[in-house]
């Protein structure tokens, strides 16, 4: 283990390269991880870095971010099948129909998507900034894609807005139900319940606090409490550790891991560096297209 973290430093000088790892990826990963953070964290940070070579430890759609937003740097994935599901559940049909029916309608795409679905979007948005950007939206009417759960809490906290959700979710938040957070509970009954806004309503409605990840991993270290139901992706538990290590940790539900997260190892990171693998490419017409409403994310949520 030793001689391949050695071995990836060296490669990262060599190369002038910079490791970005989702929170959620495996906690050996995001220990070599030069910045770890959400989706919209690592949007910002792919934009200002002056590496090189950019090596994204998380899922396709990361990747396409990173490169649409940096065509002039080279983009590697330590596993090139690591993708989300819910990236893809949304149909391009149905967003030109629902733009046929509402003269006044934006297409708001969660950053967890494909490029594809991007180019066919007003704006992106992730868990964190969603609320405030749909808030400030000249628009009425919003078509809201992929996650219908987290389409749902903006549309809560949004109710001037007529938001249409969109039949999408994510399998590892929709797998945490409330029946797993109650029985937790009664375990831990001074614990918080901290929760993933992807997460079904009848789960967020047993939530002491909804937040993205980031926001979940801030909200535990603030807190004054040292016991937390988390209801989110299990490798979020390296950083909430890291930071919190007298706190305790219970994760909600039964299948809380993303298999496609846990696909990048310290060997595929190494791997890339050393042959330059599993590079990111993106024609310059998508990429033009799919840029707009990140670049419009970014502005917006200064």
């Amino acid at each position: 283990m030793n001689e391949i973290i050695k071995e990836i430093e060296k490669l990262k000088k060599k190369k002038n390269a910079v490791i970005l790892a989702h929170y959620y990826v495996n906690d050996e990963v995001q220990a070599i991880a030069d910045y770890i953070g959400d989706s919209y964290y690592l949007a910002k940070l792919a934009k200002s870095t002056d590496a090189d070579t950019i090596v994204f430890c998380g899922v396709s759609f990361m990747g396409e971010s990173a490169k649409i937003l940096n065509p002039e740097k080279t983009v590697l994935m330590p596993d090139m099948s690591a993708d989300c599901p819910m990236a893809h559940m949304a149909d391009i049909e149905r967003i030109e129909e629902m733009r046929e029916k509402y003269d006044d309608l934006a297409v708001v795409c969660y950053i967890n998507s494909t490029a594809e679905l991007k180019c066919h979007s007003d704006v992106c948005v992730t868990s964190s900034n969603a609320v405030k950007i749909v808030k400030s939206l000249p628009n009425k009417n919003i078509f809201f894609i992929p996650d219908e759960n987290l389409g749902r809490h903006v549309a809560k906290q949004v109710p001037e807005k007529n938001v249409i959700l969109n039949n999408g979710f994510c399998h590892v938040h929709v797998s945490i139900t409330a029946d797993n957070v109650r029985a937790i509970k009664e375990k831990y009954p001074s614990a918080l319940v901290l929760a993933h806004p992807e997460c079904k309503e009848e789960t967020l409605k047993l939530a002491d606090y909804i937040g993205s990840t980031s926001g979940i991993i801030d909200y535990a270290t603030a807190s004054d409490n040292e016991e937390f139901i988390i209801c989110t992706e299990s490798g979020v538990g390296y950083e909430l550790r890291e930071k919190n290590p007298n706190k305790k940790f219970y994760f909600a539900g039964t299948k809380h891991f993303c298999p496609n997260m846990k696909l990048n190892t310290l060997e595929k990171v190494c791997h890339v560096l050393k042959t330059g693998e599993n590079a990111v490419e993106i024609s310059e017409e998508k990429r033009l297209k799919a840029l707009a409403p990140l670049d419009r994310m970014l502005e917006t949520a200064k």
